[in-house]
């Protein structure tokens, strides 16, 4: 006879010459026999069998104690005690203790990629959860195509979005939905007289069709930038480098409107092209300073003949004037006469005569 004390939040197995024998609860218990061993588990922990699980499921009271959990090779079981996650259970068999605590088991298909069970999303940051999932971020301002296998599935809007992870190849492509701006910085260029430039040229664009941008056309940025920069230079080729720097707009429009069918293609829609700067080479810098200073120099020469002939001709007016009165021409006399005394510190006449004629006589040097 045997004396066991079975605690509380403890089972009993009992086994005789190895063999088992039943399943005993809290309480002392009185065994008979000889050979006897007695197993304690205690009820919180998983039970791992000590012989073949399916001996013991024999014992339809034992059975109805456990929770026996059988996971499939393309299966995850998420364990919550106390409705919180504690484990997540991968391909084989499982088996826990019912009645101290309360046990949920949710069983996901991770053969397929998306989530479809009902699994609060706070969980998926878990590591025992997060390492069997596949996140994937899309931004507010862009949206995304999913391939599956390479294949394209559908269009996503900005989120996050999680996949089961298994052999499913999954991958995203993602396009910015916000005004872009594409430069063409430093393009060197010849007009049609051989003039060598460099051009700068920008063009503000929108991605409108994501499809025909992702899976339509290999780097439409790439491709916008090739028609921007054959447009620009079939438009520079034909003009002069005077009328280059003249009608710059017009060159901007030209291109806008050539590139805009080829970027519709391309699921792009051009918003606007502007010429930024034209830049000339050394050799072609100094040439045009030279004309410059050459018309600056021509342009000062016109206006000093300008002011020099309207001065002869205010002069042969005042002459004629002068010549036709004698009283004005008197005037005009004493105002030089009053110019030079100025400059003079004194002078002395006689008293025979009048003043201004001895001063006439002084100055005319009689």
């Amino acid at each position: 006879m045997k004396r066991v004390r079975i605690n509380s939040g403890k089972v009993g197995l009992v086994f005789k010459n190895g063999d088992y024998q039943k399943v005993i609860t809290q309480g002392t218990h009185w065994l008979f026999g000889f050979n006897l061993r007695v197993l304690v588990y205690d009820l919180a922990n998983s039970f791992v069998a000590p012989i073949a699980l399916e001996l013991l499921l024999q014992d339809k009271t034992l059975e109805a104690m456990l929770d026996i959990v059988e996971v499939k090779d393309t299966e995850l079981v998420l364990v919550f005690e106390n409705k919180n996650l504690k484990t997540v259970l991968t391909y084989g068999r499982y088996v826990y203790w019912k009645g101290l605590i309360e046990r949920e088991f949710v069983r996901a298909d991770v053969s397929k990629i998306y989530i479809t069970e009902k699994i609060d999303k706070a969980l998926f940051g878990k590591n025992a959860l997060n390492q069997y999932i596949r996140a994937f971020e899309v931004a507010a301002y862009e949206k995304a195509v999913l391939l599956v296998d390479d294949v394209y599935t559908k269009t996503l809007d900005a989120g996050t979005y999680r996949f089961w992870r298994n052999d499913t190849t999954i991958k995203i492509a993602k396009v910015d939905l916000r005004q872009l701006q594409l430069e063409i910085s430093g393009q060197e260029l010849l007009t049609k007289d051989k003039a060598a430039i460099r051009v700068n040229f920008y063009t503000q664009y929108k991605v409108v069709d994501i499809e025909k941008a992702l899976l339509g056309s290999k780097d439409y940025e790439k491709q916008l930038y090739i028609a921007m920069q054959l447009a620009l230079r079939g438009y520079i080729g034909t003009y002069t480098l005077d009328e280059l720097l003249e009608r710059k707009d017009d060159i901007a429009e030209a291109v806008f409107k050539d590139v805009a069918t080829q970027a519709s293609d391309l699921g792009v829609k051009v918003l606007s092209c502007g010429m930024r700067d034209v830049i000339l080479t050394g050799e072609m810098k100094d040439i045009m300073n030279r004309v410059l200073i050459a018309q600056k120099q021509a342009q000062a020469n016109i206006i000093t003949r300008r002011e020099e002939t309207a001065s002869t001709r205010s002069l042969l007016n005042t002459a004629k004037l002068m010549e036709e009165n004698e009283m004005l021409f008197k005037l005009k006399e004493m105002e030089y006469v009053e110019k030079i005394a100025e400059k003079i510190g004194e002078i002395t006449v006689s008293g025979n005569g009048g003043v201004v004629t001895q001063l006439k006589e002084i100055f005319s040097g009689k």
